[in-house]
C-alpha cells in the first residue's frame, strides 16, 4: 500500500503569500530602474566609479527582479503529463542564477576598484553624493517591500539580495563622496566598491550554495533526517523505516517518501494518518509513505 497525502491549506497560503509576493516585486522593480537611470547618468557626468559599480549593481538588480517576477509567475502555472510538478523548480533557478550574477559582477568590480587604486581618476564628489543619497532613499523603500517576504521562497530572497547589495552600495558611495569633497582622497571612491563587493559576495554564495542544494535534493537544513525517521518509527505499529528521503520541490514546499514495515497492515490507515500529523509540524506536508509487511527491496543497506 502506497499513500499519498498533500496539505491543500497549505498550498491555499502559498497563493496568498503569492499575490502578496508578486505586488512587492513589481514595486521593487518600478523604484530600482529609476535608480538606474539616476545613478547611470550621475556616475557618466562624475566619473565615479562607486556610482558606476552600483549602476552595475542596479542594472543587475532590474534583471533579478524581474526575472524574479516572471518566475513568481511562471512557476504557478499548472502542471502536466510530462511535467507533474509544474514548474515550481524555475524559482529555485532564478535564484541560482541571481546569485551567480552578483558573483560575477562582484569580481568585476573587483577588477575595476584596483586599477583605480593604483591609477585614481578625478571624481566629482557634490554630484556623486546627491544621486547616492537619492539612490539609497530608493534603495531603502524596495528593501521593505522584500524584507518581510525574503523567506517565503529563494526567488525572492535573491531579488532581496540584490536590493541589500545596491543599498549597502549607496551607502558605501555616500561615505566616499563625503570623503572626497571634504579631503580630495580620491582612493575612497574604489575603496567603498571594494568593500560594498566583500558584504555582497557573502550572500550571493550562500544562495548559489542553498540553490544548488535544493536542485540536488539535499534533505533542508533545517530538518535532521535523524528525528524524522525517530518519529516515524515511534508510531505504534512501524517495526522500521527504510529508503527515507527528504527534499524540497521549491521554497517553503518540502517532501517525504519512505517505506515502513508494518506487520498488521489493518492498522495502516491510522499509522498513515499520525505519520502525516507528526511529519506536518515538522514542515514536512507533501508526505508519500510506502506501507509494506516485509523489506520488499531485499537485503540491501537502505537510508
Amino acid at each position: 500500500m502506497t499513500t499519498h497525502v498533500h496539505a491543500h491549506g497549505h498550498l491555499h497560503s502559498h497563493d496568498h503569500a503569492h499575490e502578496h509576493t508578486t505586488r512587492a516585486l513589481r514595486a521593487a522593480l518600478a523604484l530600482t530602474l529609476l535608480v538606474l537611470v539616476g545613478e547611470a547618468v550621475g556616475g557618466w557626468i562624475s566619473n565615479s566609479l562607486a556610482l558606476l559599480a552600483d549602476a552595475g549593481h542596479v542594472l543587475t538588480d532590474a534583471g533579478a527582479l524581474a526575472l524574479s517576477l516572471f518566475v513568481a509567475w511562471f512557476s504557478r502555472q499548472p502542471g502536466s503529463q510530462t511535467k507533474t510538478y509544474g514548474y515550481l523548480r524555475w524559482e529555485i533557478l532564478a535564484a541560482l542564477i541571481n546569485g551567480a550574477a552578483l558573483l560575477g559582477l562582484s569580481a568585476w568590480i573587483c577588477v575595476e576598484a584596483i586599477g583605480r587604486i593604483g591609477n585614481p581618476e578625478p571624481v566629482g564628489g557634490t554630484l556623486m553624493l546627491s544621486v547616492a543619497a537619492a539612490g539609497l532613499v530608493a534603495n531603502v523603500a524596495a528593501a521593505r517591500l522584500l524584507h518581510p517576504l525574503k523567506r517565503t521562497s529563494l526567488n525572492v530572497r535573491g531579488a532581496y539580495l540584490h536590493i541589500l547589495s545596491d543599498l549597502l552600495a549607496s551607502v558605501g558611495t555616500i561615505v566616499a563622496a563625503i570623503v572626497i569633497a571634504t579631503t580630495g582622497w580620491l582612493i575612497a571612491d574604489p575603496i567603498a566598491s571594494l568593500l560594498t563587493t566583500v558584504l555582497v559576495v557573502r550572500g550571493a554564495w550562500a544562495l548559489v550554495r542553498e540553490s544548488v542544494d535544493v536542485l540536488l535534493e539535499s534533505t533542508p537544513s533545517h530538518i535532521a533526517l535523524g528525528d524524522v525517521r525517530a518519529r516515524l518509527e515511534g508510531i505504534a505499529g512501524v517495526q522500521s523505516v527504510h529508503d527515507l528521503h527528504v527534499w524540497s520541490v521549491t521554497s517553503g514546499m518540502v517532501a517525504l517518501s519512505a517505506h515502513a514495515i508494518v506487520p498488521d497492515t489493518s492498522r495502516s490507515q491510522t499509522i498513515l494518518e499520525s505519520a502525516c500529523a507528526q511529519l506536518g509540524s515538522m514542515g514536512i506536508h507533501h508526505v508519500t509513505i510506502q506501507i509494506e509487511q516485509r523489506d520488499l527491496c531485499g537485503e540491501h543497506v537502505h537510508p
